[in-house]
Order: structure tokens, then sequence, then C-alpha cells
């Protein structure tokens, strides 16, 4: 079977198709009238989808994508410059949450939303795990006060560089500055072996951070967390990742307790050009 098909009653031969595929797998030849696939198109091609999607006339199948599962761009959906900078201006990092639990199918639409976004050569090897219980975030968060003390006692560069030992203070006198009491966290893993896990994870998780508030959910990067999940045997044990797997990266998520008014000003970009 080919890689793709085209209705040549529909293609118009514009050579949009091959110009877009990322491998350049696909060529017009000289005498051909319609696109044909290279050689090796079969073991090359990453299933990204670009060629049936930048088709202006529907004239592309690809035998390994199914037409159905592709949905329109809707111009009206069309976010505005204004809109957009609104939109990502008034994101806000929560760290005070309701005493509420999420439901399970908001997380998983969030989930759902976030593996769209870009992965390497549209590998999709991010991996999710859920903790949706508040006693279990405060568990993880424990392991990694004990973390903190371990590398307090050891003197370890990074406990003056995050002053740890505040943080280790704080959570003795019941102040959580940790998991800030989050009901849940998401966190985004991936096969060790991938060179590309942690960008992919970043990625996934920004998508997932972004649109959190669209379902009146508030998140914020937990990075106190991710250094226990990548230097703490026991939040590792506890994490129970399949075997070759790392976490990337971990989101708190819960319900915001309130609710921002103002957009805060942020330096200006430094920027450098080249000619």
């Amino acid at each position: 079977m080919s890689l793709f098909s085209i209705d040549e009653a529909k293609c118009k031969r514009d050579g949009i198709c091959a110009a877009e595929c990322p491998r350049r797998l696909i060529e017009m030849k000289v005498g051909s009238s319609i696109p044909t696939p290279v050689e090796d198109a079969e073991d090359r091609c990453i299933k990204c989808g670009h060629c049936v999607a930048v088709c202006p006339n529907g004239a592309l199948t690809h035998s390994a994508l199914k037409t159905t599962d592709f949905s329109p761009v809707r111009k009206e959906m069309a976010l505005t410059t204004e809109q957009a900078e609104h939109f990502l201006r008034s994101r806000r990092s929560i760290r005070t949450y309701q005493e509420r639990t999420i439901e399970p199918d908001k997380i998983e639409k969030l989930i759902q939303i976030a593996r769209y976004a870009p992965t390497g050569t549209n590998s999709q090897q991010v991996k999710w795990l859920v903790v949706n219980s508040r006693e279990k975030v405060k568990n993880m968060a424990a392991m990694t006060v004990d973390l903190m003390r371990h590398m307090i006692k050891n003197k370890n560069p990074l406990s003056d560089r995050y002053r740890l030992a505040n943080i280790v203070a704080a959570w003795d006198s019941g102040t959580d500055l940790v998991s800030r009491n989050a009901p849940a966290l998401v966190i985004a893993y991936a096969p060790k072996e991938y060179g590309l896990a942690q960008v992919d994870c970043t990625s996934a998780l920004c998508y997932l951070d972004l649109t959190a508030p669209t379902l009146g959910l508030g998140s914020c990067w937990a990075g106190f967390l991710m250094i226990g999940a990548l230097h703490w045997p026991p939040f590792q044990q506890a994490l129970a990742l399949p075997e070759g797997h790392a976490s990337y990266g971990i989101m708190m998520i819960g319900y915001p307790k309130y609710h921002y008014y103002l957009l805060p000003p942020r330096n200006k970009a430094n920027i450098g050009w080249q000619k």
C-alpha cells in the first residue's frame, strides 16, 4: 500500500504538500501530474499529518491516518494579537487553593488538550501520572522535605541557593511551601533514553498550564517536588513510574482560592539581532 493516495480530480498540482512535508518525502516528478512518495517514504514518515492538513483541496489521504480524525481549522476561533497577549499575560501561578477536589474528567480534558503539544519528530512519547489526592500530595511534599534536610546536612550547594532551611522551618511550623496544599499533581514523564524527553514534557505541561483557567482551575510548576522526583529514591518509589522512565515535570493544580484583577508588568525583553 502506498503511503498516501491522491484524488486526481481534487489535486491542483500546486506542490504545497511536497513543500510542507518535514522530511521531504513527497516529490513532484518531472512528467508526473500528481505528488508521489519518495522511495523510502513509508520507513521515514513520522505521521505528523502535515501533508493532509495543508492541502487546501482535500486531495491527499494518508494510509496511516484516518481523514475523519482531522478537524477543520475554524478561522472564526482565531485569536487576535491583542487577545493572545491578554490571555498569556493574565495567566498566573496559583499557590493558594480551595478545599475542593478536582473532578477527574476535568483533569483528563486538560491532558487530552495538552497531548497536542509539539514533540520531537512527532514521537509523542510523553506519558502522564495524575495524583488526585491531597493526602498523597502531602506525603510527597513530606518526602521532599526529607530530601531538603539531607541536602542541608550534607551542605549541598542548592541548599543555600534555594534557602532550603527556610522551607524546612516553614514546614515544621505547619506552612507548606513545597506543595502549597494543592489537591492534585499532574506529572509528565517519558523514557529516559529519549533525548528530547525534557523538552517535550515541558511543552506539554505548558499547554496544560495555559488551558487550566478555561476550566476554572489554576496551576503552578512544582519546582521542589521536581527536585524530589529527580534525586530522592523514596519519592521515585512513590511515583512508581515504569522501568526506564523518569519524571520531567510536575504541575500543582486545583481550584484557585483567590482571583487576580490586574496584569503585572515584566522586564522588557532582552533581544539580540543578527543580520
